[in-house]
């Protein structure tokens, strides 16, 4: 064992370090290797690579020119595939977020930015289409040269229905309880989905949804376009998280007069697509406390909306 610790001790020395001694087992030295190796920490290896049949892996890159005639380099992280590469730069998501910056209201429109670079980090499939996409974007002022903030996570557009029972003189709103790993909870939510595909059907996409977490039919003819009310200087979308993700947000409004037996079978009802990982529990809650009910920024949202144009007499006379 101190003669295994001697030999490691010898090559980190020489700056080399065999692969075998990376193979570690009981019995032939192996724990005296390990222990070596923890007490090594801050001592600097150095990989070479070898020589022989060995090769250098392809660097994944190509240079995409803008309508503008302006071109950028767009390159794969280490460890990205050449097909998930060709996936991510052919994706819907990649295309509409040159879209986005190349817009009349868009970062390169007016010139004062130009993209330098894009490193595509990783996707993500659902199926045989791409969910999410990340990618870390240069994007640099034109006169000074200075960096903006620019890591991606694209997701694209999508949908969310703010949906109001009135029964027996009082208003219900319909949430749904979800598992949100990443913030580590249970959230209570608008019913929401991601649009599938470039110039989806959102009404579409909004009724759809609805029916596979709330489990009823909506007619689409009673659906109101919330966003669709904001300055056209917006776009009419809403975006939750425009500091790292392209995600925007339509919102709808759906109202609808109902007996008292819709409300007590919506409430606690389990829903969702068990083989999409969707697990969802139907809430149905006095409307005039969901504000207070929820931290969910689609819902938030909504009821801004909502009351505005309420407000400012906007919305259609409801026939539901």
């Amino acid at each position: 064992m101190a003669a295994c610790g001697r030999l490691l001790l010898s090559v980190i020395a020489l700056g080399r370090l065999p692969c075998n001694l990376l193979d570690l087992h009981p019995g032939n030295g192996g724990f005296a290797a390990a222990n070596t190796l923890r007490h090594l920490r801050g001592v600097k290896f150095v990989s070479r690579m070898a020589s022989g049949d060995s090769q250098a892996p392809v660097s994944l890159k190509q240079t995409m020119q803008l309508p503008t005639g302006d071109s950028f380099e767009v390159a794969a992280a280490s460890g990205l595939s050449e097909s998930e590469f060709r996936i991510a730069i052919d994706s819907t998501l990649f295309k509409q977020w040159l879209k986005n910056m190349q817009s009349k209201r868009g970062i390169l429109s007016d010139g004062n930015m130009h993209l330098r670079r894009v490193e595509v980090q990783g996707i993500d499939m659902f199926g045989d289409r791409i969910g999410f996409l990340k990618f870390r974007a240069e994007v640099l002022d034109s006169l000074t040269g200075v960096k903006a903030p620019g890591i991606v996570f694209a997701r694209g557009p999508s949908v969310a229905v703010l949906i109001l029972l009135e029964s027996v003189g009082k208003t219900y709103a319909v949430l749904t309880e979800q598992v949100r790993v990443p913030v580590g909870r249970l959230i209570l939510e608008l019913p929401a989905g991601m649009v599938d595909d470039e110039g989806g059907d959102l009404v579409g996409t909004a009724v759809r949804e609805v029916e596979e977490e709330i489990g009823i039919s909506l007619n689409v003819r009673d659906m109101v376009n919330l966003t669709a009310f904001l300055d056209s200087a917006t776009d009419c979308r809403v975006f939750p998280s425009p500091g790292g993700c392209d995600e925007e947000l339509n919102l709808f409004l759906y109202r609808a007069h109902v007996n008292e037996e819709i409300i007590r079978s919506l409430q606690g009802k389990e829903m969702g697509l068990r083989d999409h990982g969707e697990l969802i529990k139907v809430h149905v809650v006095p409307y005039d406390e969901l504000w207070r009910m929820t931290a969910d920024a689609k819902a938030l949202a909504s009821i801004a909306i909502y009351e505005m144009a309420k407000r400012d007499g906007l919305l259609p006379q409801s026939s539901a």
